[in-house]
């Protein structure tokens, strides 16, 4: 042992337990943060978990594939988050050095803490190792928002073809808000780029609209910025672990 607390009795303060149980709580609001967003991306159809040839989805619908792998993380993760009120409120009411009235509190709370966090762990690795991502539903999506998205862009451009910006501000607002009403209304498809196109007020811009509209350009700094991170942070973290996931990806193979 290398440090040891400087002051203590015979026991070691249970702050101690709080700092720990708060790092396993901080990991469970991570992963229920994750595991929400699958859900809510399997909804859109634009990810799944992994699903075996043989699972159920539901048992009312047949043809529904329940993210229940995603469920069960986010339902462990709640009880993992409120784990920490234990040593929170043993730390608070011990009696001068300590009271015996933390230890059969302790003895629960802590194990079921790391193997509640060891549980939500496998079943993120499991869920992550097998992630279903569709591409052409993604894009179908993006399709669909990118010309209220580009709508910005659109004014500049006609801004910079000499276009007042007041005035097509409000063009491109009334449009946007006809377009809008066709997706909501009537269950139609966004059509203002065809309605851009066929007012002659955005003629000077019509043959720049593919440009305008391409998606790449929305992304702006997000993919150095992801690989800054994984440069950064996470790769330097997982270095010391190097040699057992390489064993783990063979075993895979």
């Amino acid at each position: 042992i290398s440090r040891a607390f400087i002051i203590t009795g015979q026991t070691y303060t249970r702050k101690v337990d709080i700092e720990v149980l708060s790092v396993l709580a901080s990991l469970g609001a991570s992963v229920h943060k994750i595991c929400t967003d699958i859900r809510l991306l399997a909804n859109l159809k634009e990810m799944e978990e992994p699903f075996e040839k043989q699972q159920i989805g539901s048992s009312a619908m047949p043809y529904k594939r329940n993210p229940m792998r995603s469920e069960r993380c986010c339902s462990l993760a709640r009880h993992l988050m409120t784990l920490v009120l234990d040593p929170l409120q043993t730390a608070s009411v011990q009696w001068f050095e300590r009271t015996l009235d933390d230890s059969a509190n302790r003895r629960i709370c802590l194990a079921e803490a790391f193997l509640t966090a060891d549980t939500i762990l496998n079943t993120l690795q499991n869920i992550s190792e097998g992630l279903v991502v569709y591409p052409k539903v993604i894009e179908r999506r993006i399709r669909q928002e990118l010309p209220f998205m580009a709508t910005e862009n659109i004014i500049m451009a006609m801004v910079k073809a000499g276009g007042s910006r007041q005035d097509c501000h409000e063009k491109i607002r009334v449009l946007s808000q006809q377009a809008a009403s066709v997706v909501k209304q009537e269950g139609g498809d966004n059509d203002l780029i065809e309605r851009i196109q066929a007012d002659a007020y955005f003629s000077p811009i019509h043959s720049q609209l593919d440009r305008l509209l391409d998606p790449s350009s929305f992304t702006g700094r997000a993919s150095q910025q992801v690989q800054r991170f994984l440069e950064e942070e996470v790769y330097p973290l997982l270095k010391p672990y190097e040699s057992v996931m390489k064993v783990k990806a063979e075993l895979c193979l």
